[in-house]
């Protein structure tokens, strides 16, 4: 299925300001999240790829991989980093994947902008039926991109709570232990999705 609001070209992403790029962002997933026909749970699926695609193409994962594990990174391999990178993004979309249909009827406010040299911090505000929530974009211009290092959901940065997580499991259980809990987490919510697929 293709859908026109994603032909976006990465020249058309470079003519964008940080605030541009995280509206167009949280404009396509509340596109999709409102689409009639992908609310069937026949198309629960579909409907959650073609989101993780628009997500994909907006966020820097492994920016968010390398700052979530610190100095740690440098030790890796360039195969470690790749194998933790795909870890970091299950994780994440492990987190999101139960609570995203929660925004769908939200209001976003942009509220400001703010850039330091090529990084931009973007605030806005989700306008919920029962609460209001501050949501700020932490941002890197990627060779004329803006591309997504980290968000901060009311005060608490996604980057910094991994960070913390994957600093105490590797001093109690090295590196190699965080993998082998990451890998735990996700495989239980695999099976999880897997038994009860209908």
């Amino acid at each position: 299925m293709t859908i026109p609001m994603l032909a976006g070209t990465p020249v058309a992403f470079a003519e964008q300001t940080p605030t541009e790029s995280v509206k167009r962002t949280i404009d396509d997933v509340l596109q999709i999240l409102n689409n009639e026909a992908l609310k069937q749970p026949s198309r629960a699926g579909e409907r959650r790829q073609t989101i993780e695609h628009v997500i994909r193409q907006r966020v820097s994962y492994e920016d968010m991989a390398k700052r979530a594990l610190g100095d740690h990174w440098i030790e890796l391999t360039d195969t470690e980093r790749q194998e933790f990178i795909g870890l970091f993004v299950q994780l994440l979309r492990d987190m999101f994947s139960g609570r995203i249909d929660d925004y769908a009827d939200e209001q976003v406010l942009y509220l400001s902008e703010q850039r330091e040299e090529n990084c931009a911090k973007v605030r806005t505000k989700l306008l919920g039926r029962k609460v209001d929530t501050l949501l700020d974009f932490r941002l890197a211009d990627k060779s004329g991109q803006w591309s997504v290092y980290d968000v901060v959901l009311d005060g608490a940065s996604i980057v910094s709570n991994y960070h913390a997580q994957f600093t105490s499991i590797i001093r109690d259980h090295a590196y190699a232990g965080l993998v082998q809990k990451i890998k735990e987490k996700t495989l239980v919510v695999k099976t999880f999705e897997t038994a009860t697929a209908p």
